[in-house]
């Protein structure tokens, strides 16, 4: 039996990379998912992707960080979905820069997409799940937001605050059998580190004990196994997929 049978999932930030692998992985397991994704061609070329696994799927195009736009999605979700057992929130952007040469409006852009966004989706569906009396959330958190990283004193600001979110929101809903934690990938295959320089990226792979990037599909396991009936007795937890990068 699909671990994930039958259950209805909400994937943030489903167009590509992380979002994307989770998107299919839960579908493989039996799962029909809200491709949500900043884009509708990104938004409806997964959807097609879930579909010709044999599972439902809707494809909502919206920026997360747009309170109202994110309202309406989840009113959508409900009235045409109805229940709802598992929300990640994946959808995250960079806008690397020293602090000195940061502007306000790249230090805004991250933490009103990657943490303004957590914060909205996860609002709008805890009473669903309250009432249920149980639920999934998964957050996308970062190593960076362990570690810090230069350049990017935004990324690491909007990780380390969803890791602290997630912790708070994991006591507010246990008494109702909802679990919540995050994940803390390190440097995965994705567009973000596909543009990085050679030497760059064997200097990176010197600090990781396994000796290479991970895959979006290492990133996807480890959300599905928080999904699963098997994580039933853990919330509040960081797992990182990092290669051991900071054990």
């Amino acid at each position: 039996m699909n671990q994930l049978e039958n259950q209805i999932a909400v994937v943030t930030g489903a167009g590509r990379g992380i979002g994307k692998a989770i998107a299919l992985k839960f579908a493989s397991e039996g799962a029909d998912i809200a491709c949500v994704s900043r884009t509708a061609e990104n938004a409806e070329t997964v959807a097609e992707e879930v579909r010709a696994l044999g599972r439902q799927a809707w494809a909502l195009a919206l920026d997360v960080s747009d309170a109202a736009a994110v309202s309406i999605a989840i009113d959508s979700i409900v009235q045409t979905i109805g229940r709802v057992d598992i929300l990640v929130n994946n959808a995250g952007v960079t806008r690397d820069n020293l602090i000195m040469r940061m502007s306000p409006e790249d230090w805004d852009t991250v933490l009103n997409t990657n943490l303004k966004g957590a914060f909205l989706f996860t609002k709008g569906f805890a009473r669903s799940f309250l009432k249920q009396r149980s639920g999934r959330i998964i957050n996308v958190a970062s190593i960076i937001g362990l570690i810090g990283n230069a350049g990017q004193c935004n990324y690491a600001a909007s990780k380390a605050a969803l890791i602290g979110f997630t912790k708070s929101i994991a006591r507010e809903l246990a008494p109702r059998g909802v679990t919540v934690n995050a994940i803390a990938p390190g440097f995965i295959e994705t567009d973000m580190t596909a543009a990085m320089k050679a030497e760059m990226r064997q200097e990176l792979l010197r600090k990781i004990p396994l000796n290479s990037l991970g895959q979006p599909d290492d990133v996807a396991n480890a959300a599905l196994f928080l999904a699963s009936v098997s994580a039933r007795y853990i919330t509040g937890q960081v797992l990182t997929v990092d290669g051991g990068m900071v054990m």
